[in-house]
């Protein structure tokens, strides 16, 4: 890969990337103040050459580093109980997270809530509730991300499914955001595919689903487009080749910026995958590669003219058709299904899907004005891949 896809971004994060930058991890982890870190990832990659390579470096270093991977693919409250008890029991100071999302989510909140007296829950992001939380006892936190998609390692929130009812919570708190990135393309060579995909998926949903909220936020929305420039061409390149360090890179770069874009605002997409993901255990950027097409349609009426500044910044033909027509294709050649059906959903989970649906935090700035009514039908036709039932140009 051309070397000049090397670079030190301060964005407000401290963020190093390009290849080899894994290596130095444990002299971040010192400047960041930590002597006993507790790194934190998922239950597959615990036992990768990354995970076993980082511990001995630490060690080496100096530092009495601890290891928790009691993660899930959609975490629960007790992980975040589980990892709360592993930083105790270590006596640790500080919080090193690699992997994707899910170990993303969890790092941040162990960091988030072990010095709390409140439950995780209280600080739900809903209004000023972040304020709840005793800021100095939050603990640094340094994420190295081996997936492209959800952008968390730039983002002040975590998603967590309450296991009681069975609902995901976003919570945030602007000291979540981590204090420095290692954005390292090699770590991602050994991706397979079908997670490539559908990560890409997940930062494309992002800079998207952002883009197309109506409210005045210039900046994200540049992001956003750009985020989509970079999906658009390097996407097919990191599914067909995991070795393509450049689109590794350019991938992780997209995702980052649709994390940063997104604090502007999501939409129905999430609104459906989030409870989905609660309820059957959806993969969360699978869900929203499946769902985009069908939310897309049932927005076009207020969305459409975005839609037309993204197609034409693509050089796609056809405004919304023709965008439209390219991310079912994007779709079906990275491997990405047109039914939820394909990914694990049920007809009989509609009624309660879009329950939770229209109550979850993104709908408030889905472009569209939603209902529980229209949440059943957009479930229902992504369940079955009744592209046409959705498809309208003029609002209900």
């Amino acid at each position: 890969m051309p070397y000049e896809f090397v670079g030190k971004w301060t964005y407000p994060t401290l963020i190093y990337v390009g290849p080899g930058k894994f290596a130095s991890l444990a002299e971040h982890v010192v400047s960041l103040g930590m002597k006993r870190p507790l790194l934190v990832t998922d239950r597959g990659l615990a036992n990768q050459s990354m995970i076993v390579t980082a511990m001995q470096r630490l060690i080496a270093s100096g530092l009495e580093a601890g290891l928790f991977s009691d993660v899930q693919g959609n975490p629960t409250d007790k992980n975040l109980a589980a990892g709360i008890d592993a930083f105790r029991r270590g006596g640790h100071d500080g919080v090193i997270v690699i992997g994707g999302g899910s170990a993303m989510d969890v790092g941040k909140l162990v960091a988030l809530m072990e010095g709390q007296t409140i439950p995780v829950w209280d600080l739900e992001d809903i209004g000023d509730w972040w304020t709840r939380a005793d800021a100095s006892a939050i603990h640094p936190i340094l994420a190295v991300p081996t997936t492209a998609g959800t952008g968390s390692e730039v983002g002040r929130a975590a998603v967590l499914t309450n296991t009681t009812d069975h609902t995901k919570r976003i919570i945030f708190h602007p000291k979540m955001l981590p204090s420095l990135v290692i954005g390292d393309p090699e770590l991602a060579i050994a991706l397979p595919s079908s997670l490539t995909a559908a990560t890409g998926m997940d930062a494309l949903t992002h800079s998207f689903e952002a883009f197309c909220v109506e409210s005045f936020h210039p900046l994200a929305d540049g992001i956003a487009l750009e985020s989509l420039r970079l999906i658009h061409e390097y996407l097919p390149r990191a599914v067909e080749n995991g070795r393509d360090l450049e689109a590794r890179t350019m991938m992780f770069a997209a995702a980052l910026m649709g994390g940063t874009a997104f604090q502007k605002g999501l939409g129905a997409v999430h609104s459906i995958a989030h409870p989905l993901g609660a309820l059957r255990d959806v993969q969360h950027g699978l869900a929203n590669g499946v769902l985009l097409p069908y939310v897309a349609a049932f927005n076009r009426p207020v969305i459409e003219p975005k839609v037309e500044r993204i197609a034409h910044m693509l050089r796609i033909d056809n405004g919304f058709d023709g965008f439209q027509n390219w991310l079912i294709d994007l779709r079906a050649k990275i491997g990405i299904p047109h039914t939820l059906a394909e990914v694990g959903a049920r007809l009989e989970d509609a009624d309660e899907i879009a329950e939770k649906a229209m109550a979850d935090p993104s709908t408030s700035a889905n472009p569209r004005k939603m209902n529980v009514s229209e949440f059943r039908k957009l479930y229902v036709a992504a369940v079955t891949g009744d592209l046409a039932a959705v498809t309208t140009r003029e609002a209900a």
